[in-house]
């Protein structure tokens, strides 16, 4: 392995640089990152802040379990080893699209500290905005149309975070948002005011 490396040689330095691309885009990326609960709201959010984003002329792009698990991480389970794989990967792929300048909307359960500091490590602290979407197992129960904590009360389902794996709450995230409370066009309006100021070309 160790010698197939050397044969590898970077090109950092003879392409456009992610400033450039931004410059292009008129709006400087970042990975907002949605972290909570099968249930709490994380991707209901996200594709309303997708629209809303492209109704004021920036480009961002939604990552979640339906477009990884099918694809680039389709040959993964739900252990802790390959959850820590499946948040790498989609930390690369977050990654290079910040490098072209493209703000990417992550949902994903990432249910513990460990997991979601392997993503900031490799997106990079000032890149990475970490959104705790909270609320109650519950809560989440009750918006449950996919049957999916039935099955894991019943064990047909392993390692279902909330019932027999747990979630560790972000310690310090740059944003909470309780949508055992706030409505979904609250929640929505909540993260706006947040990130705009940051993505935003002055």
């Amino acid at each position: 392995m160790k010698e197939e490396k050397k044969n590898i040689f970077s090109v950092f330095d003879e392409i456009l640089k992610r400033e450039d691309k931004e410059r292009l885009l008129n709006q400087k990326a970042k990975a907002i990152w949605f972290t909570g609960i099968s249930g709490s709201g994380k991707t209901t959010i996200a594709k309303e802040i997708e629209h809303q984003l492209h109704s004021q002329g920036l480009l961002s792009q939604l990552l979640d379990g339906d477009n990884i698990r099918v694809g680039i991480s389709n040959n993964l389970s739900f252990s802790t080893k390959d959850r820590k794989e499946n948040i790498r990967r989609i930390a690369e792929v977050s990654k290079l699209f910040i490098n072209c300048g493209v703000i990417t909307l992550n949902c994903f359960i990432s249910p513990t500290i460990e997991i979601r500091k392997i993503a900031k490590d490799i997106i990079g602290e000032h890149d990475f905005i970490e959104v705790h979407v909270n609320a109650s197992v519950e809560t989440c129960e009750t918006r449950d149309v996919k049957g999916l904590y039935k099955k894991a009360r019943k064990g047909e389902i392993e390692n279902f975070t909330g019932i027999s794996a747990p979630f560790e709450d972000p310690e310090n995230p740059e944003l909470e948002i309780n949508t055992s409370e706030l409505s979904i066009n609250e929640s929505v309006n909540k993260v706006l005011k947040y990130i705009l100021p940051i993505i935003k070309n002055k």
